[in-house]
């Protein structure tokens, strides 16, 4: 039963603290704020106060879009049950997804968050491949702009952004530079900074096979978002896709955080490195839903083939159900009623124009480049 009567932000906080694990972490630790709505961009707390939401990386159409609200209502009086009986919502989604898709990337597993959907994509990546190695990126530069691709303890083995705090580098992760052209190891005065990047994971490779080990994916977010929003050059995922295809692995897009438009002149983030750019398998998750628990893995169907050969039945018991599927199709259609995708790249441009890039910083925040906001649309 919920409190008969709202308590109190310090009451609230001391029962998380005596009840909820202290490794789950509050914004403002030291003042935490409790918010009790949210509608668009913005949030209120208990006392009605209003604040301008610039951290939610997950309420893709604002907070409480009607429409999306709307679609979960109406489909939660009908009907929410599991994937095992055919229902036209999940089909209807998986369409639309593939729409936005180049046509190789054909099939759909439906999950509930994005850590899932990479821990399918792992696997789906080693049963193809029959290897275990997977390739990641890191910034040598600074500890704190390094890959994460989730929670789980197979991902918390390809995250340098966990895995260093814990148990360290397995012998079957390797890491390569992020190719960063303006902090990173080869930057825009290089003579040829994509080729030196992509190298950079050839060697790996080459390193690798003379230990006797075999790659199973290069896996990377399209766009370094916890890494560091740094956008890699154009021509280096082709050049990685090559060397990592000519020694039997796959290439992992992660858009967990940056697809749906959130980068404005595309509809996912892999799309930055030209239409001769295909990935073998992309995973996505947070803005899917706006919120709601939705994600999903987009593969090829030699890869998914692959996976339905061991004869071990793939089953998630809330992955794709009617309403998150309802929830999904809602978010499309707003993105595509309101625009969001061309708003992503003009609101780029207004601030890069506006005066935001004066003073001493200006060199600095002016080499953000116009791709649009993978934090928010």
């Amino acid at each position: 039963m919920r409190a008969a009567q709202p308590r109190s932000r310090q009451q609230t906080l001391a029962l998380r603290r005596q009840l909820v694990g202290s490794s789950c972490k509050l914004f403002f630790p030291t003042d935490p704020v409790k918010i009790t709505k949210a509608k668009g961009q913005y949030m209120y707390d208990e006392n009605g106060r209003q604040y301008l939401d610039c951290i939610n990386n997950v309420a893709h159409v604002g907070h409480c879009h009607p429409d999306v609200v709307k679609a979960a209502h109406e489909q939660n009086q009908l009907l929410n049950t599991n994937s095992r009986y055919l229902h036209d919502n999940l089909v209807d989604y998986a369409e639309r997804l593939s729409k936005t898709l180049p046509e190789k990337l054909c099939i759909f597993y439906f999950l509930n968050s994005g850590s899932e959907a990479n821990d399918l994509a792992l696997r789906l990546a080693r049963q193809y491949t029959k290897h275990e190695d997977v390739i990641v990126l890191d910034h040598s530069a600074n500890c704190f702009l390094s890959a994460y691709h989730g929670h789980l303890t197979s991902l918390i083995d390809i995250s340098p952004y966990k895995f260093r705090n814990l148990e360290g580098q397995k012998e079957w992760v390797h890491v390569a530079p992020v190719p960063d052209t303006y902090r990173g190891l080869y930057r825009e005065n290089h003579e040829d900074p994509v080729t030196a990047y992509a190298d950079e994971v050839k060697y790996i490779i080459e390193h690798a096979q003379k230990r006797g080990r075999k790659i199973a994916a290069f896996f990377v977010e399209s766009l370094p978002s916890v890494g560091g929003q740094i956008i890699p050059p154009a021509g280096y995922f082709q050049k990685v896709a090559e060397y990592v295809h000519n020694a039997g692995g796959v290439f992992i897009a992660d858009e967990i955080q940056v697809g749906f438009g959130r980068v404005g002149k595309h509809f996912w983030a892999f799309q930055l490195q030209g239409e001769d750019f295909i990935p073998d398998i992309v995973t996505m998750g947070k803005p899917i839903g706006n919120g709601h628990p939705l994600a999903c893995v987009a593969t090829t169907k030699e890869i998914a083939e692959a996976f339905a050969a061991t004869g071990v039945e793939y089953f998630n018991t809330f992955g794709g159900n009617p309403v998150s599927c309802a929830i999904g199709l809602a978010v499309l259609d707003v993105i595509e009623k309101e625009h969001l995708q061309a708003h992503a790249t003009e609101r780029l441009w207004l601030i890069h124009w506006s005066g935001f890039n004066q003073g001493p910083s200006r060199k600095d925040s002016s080499h953000s480049r116009s791709t649009g906001s993978s934090n928010k649309t």
